[in-house]
């Protein structure tokens, strides 16, 4: 019952704490938003194009072409046909039109403006493929005559090629990623609250009250834990439904198991602060001590912004980061449906957590006091 005692009056203390709520739930909230705009290009795998205008002249192949014309309508294409004294070549240099197109007895000239090289591309692409089907036809025409409407319909045309991609193209947007590794640093930063735990008893000389207290000290470090625990659990949670309900972030159809990785790196951060705490001398040095490491597993565990394949020396430093195992296991959780990747994440959360608990344990049996 102490220990219940206990760790309700510390979950209060933390909800009662304007500062700790503001840092633990409209901190992570507001960099979730203001990264995840801000960079939300980075993210980007597509590259728009604006519809393209096109200027032709066409003296032989009218009927051919003009079907060209009006499936590539379709796709964004707006051909203009030239009219009376119209330069098509100087309307596409002034950038009035993105290309200009002559087709002639010698074939089809393209000229494209410099300065829209995407569309230009687009351009060439099509009018390649199309003239590779009009050298077709005319050979068709030779043989089978009756088959040349075909080569420019498509009718009753067959897929001969089946695409599979081997790695699925579901990839975290901009916001969805930002929603992932701002919620496991945020977490991280809970060990600055967890490291007072027992520090803010001394400063205050209450420890001396405590002891004296009917109360183990086993009763009295299992119940600040424990109220520890809960606190940043319920935070971190608000924080994931706040990021899918109004930031719409993805967090996979496993939440179960999203939620127990995160609980785990809770465990490990509340561990880190309480251990921190007690290997220090100052009261100030936990506090600058876990500064140091958060900010630096935030830096390289791509908190701040996302680390492709990073390799050699650097690659060393990410894998030292515990947000690095952190956040690669939830995206491979929530977009490759990947559970084992939970296991690295989970047993190095727990495993430091049970380290950092024994240095805490161990130093506390041997205090008179706390």
């Amino acid at each position: 019952m102490n220990i219940i005692n206990i760790a309700w009056k510390g979950i209060k203390t933390d909800f009662r704490d304007t500062r700790t709520l503001v840092f633990m739930l409209a901190f992570p909230i507001v960099l979730m938003l203001v990264l995840g705009t801000a960079l939300s290009n980075t993210f980007t795998t597509s590259l728009p194009v604006d519809d393209i205008d096109v200027l032709y002249k066409d003296t032989t192949m009218g009927e051919y072409f003009g079907h060209f014309i009006s499936e590539a309508e379709k796709s964004g294409l707006h051909f203009k046909k030239v009219t009376g004294f119209i330069d098509g070549e100087k309307e596409v240099k002034q950038g009035n039109y993105d290309g200009y197109v002559e087709v002639t007895d010698q074939g089809i000239q393209l000229f494209v403006n410099n300065g829209t090289s995407i569309e230009g591309t687009i351009l060439e692409g099509m009018l390649s493929s199309f003239v590779d089907q009009y050298n077709i036809a005319s050979e068709i025409i030779k043989v089978a005559p009756e088959r040349l409407e075909s080569a420019f319909t498509h009718e009753n045309s067959v897929n001969f090629i089946k695409e599979t991609s081997l790695l699925p193209d579901q990839q975290p947007g901009s916001m969805d990623y930002y929603a992932i590794v701002i919620t496991t640093m945020i977490i991280l930063y809970g060990a600055m609250s967890a490291s007072s735990l027992i520090t803010s008893e001394r400063v205050r000389r209450t420890a001396e009250r405590l002891i004296a207290s009917p109360v183990r000290k086993s009763e009295i470090f299992i119940g600040k834990v424990l109220g520890s625990l809960v606190s940043n659990s319920l935070c971190i949670l608000l924080v994931i439904l706040f990021s899918k309900l109004i930031f719409k972030a993805n967090w996979g159809e496993h939440p179960g198991l999203v939620f127990l990785v995160l609980l785990t790196e809770v465990v490990f951060a509340v561990s880190l602060g309480i251990g921190v705490s007690f290997l220090t001398k100052t009261s100030a040095g936990p506090t600058v001590i876990i500064m140091l490491f958060v900010q630096l597993s935030s830096f390289f565990g791509g908190a701040y912004f996302k680390i492709d394949n990073p390799e050699g020396i650097f690659k060393l430093i990410t894998d030292l980061s515990p947000l690095t195992w952190m956040n690669t296991a939830l995206i491979k959780i929530i977009y490759a449906n990947d559970f084992a990747a939970a296991i690295p994440a989970l047993t190095i959360n727990l495993a430091g957590a049970l380290i950092f608990l024994l240095v805490s344990i161990i130093s506390l049996q041997r205090r008179e006091g706390l």
